[in-house]
């Protein structure tokens, strides 16, 4: 695997277990609240309630999507319940932004979460001045990653050349339809619970662990004109 970024005038990045760690408890919230809107929307326990919430989340790209496909829900109820959580969780990242910030080029979010919601975490962070827009669920018209017309949306969007841009996700999965469109793409391995599913090493260009450690190295990289193998 070899990833180059002198190729580079584009860094996509997705935002949950991306640019915060799971440890910090936020998506867990987001998890608990999924699992409670389910066991409202169909009368059910907490056990059923996880059944349907990873059944649709593995089927259809997101819980959302399934609710949307099998019981016609409101998306924007679901936003706003499931997002409303506790951001204190989340740290200031001042290292990251810095390094976000010496990447050259442009820098977007793409994430399968909308927009307020990740407002609000960049905001957290302390990385809301570090990208120049984001394409979100509702962008995509809730047809969220992997689904190709979501990458389309994207780069359309935004007007960039797939070829010379590299998009950095947690979610293994999420990296084929970016590879296919010309795209270098970064797997952040952050032992996750999900984020190997349906991995196809064919699509990964170069695997990751601490995302702050690997953009000193590319801006050492750059600096030096070498490729990341």
């Amino acid at each position: 695997m070899v990833f180059d970024p002198t190729r580079v005038d584009c860094w996509i990045f997705d935002l949950d277990y991306t640019l915060y760690p799971p440890a910090c408890g936020l998506f867990g919230q987001i998890d608990q609240r999924m699992g409670r809107f389910i066991e409202d929307l169909l009368g059910c326990d907490p056990i059923e309630a996880k059944r349907v919430q990873k059944l649709y989340f593995h089927d259809h790209g997101t819980t959302l999507a399934g609710l949307m496909h099998y019981h016609a829900i409101d998306p924007r109820e679901f936003l706003d319940f499931v997002h409303d959580v506790d951001m204190s969780v989340l740290a200031q990242a001042p290292r990251l932004a810095d390094q976000i910030m010496a990447l050259p080029g442009r820098r977007l979010i793409f994430t399968n979460g909308d927009q307020t919601y990740a407002e609000r975490v960049l905001a957290a962070l302390g990385l809301a001045h570090c990208f120049e827009g984001l394409w979100d669920v509702i962008a995509m018209d809730y047809k969220p990653k992997p689904e190709p017309s979501a990458y389309h949306g994207l780069i359309e969007a935004f007007g960039f050349d797939p070829q010379r841009a590299v998009f950095v996700e947690d979610s293994a999965r999420n990296l084929a339809p970016a590879k296919a469109l010309g795209m270098q793409t970064v797997w952040l391995d952050c032992a996750s619970e999900w984020g190997d599913r349906a991995k196809d090493d064919a699509a990964i260009d170069l695997v990751i662990d601490d995302l702050p450690q690997w953009l000193e190295l590319v801006c050492a990289e750059l600096a030096g004109g070498a490729a990341l193998r």
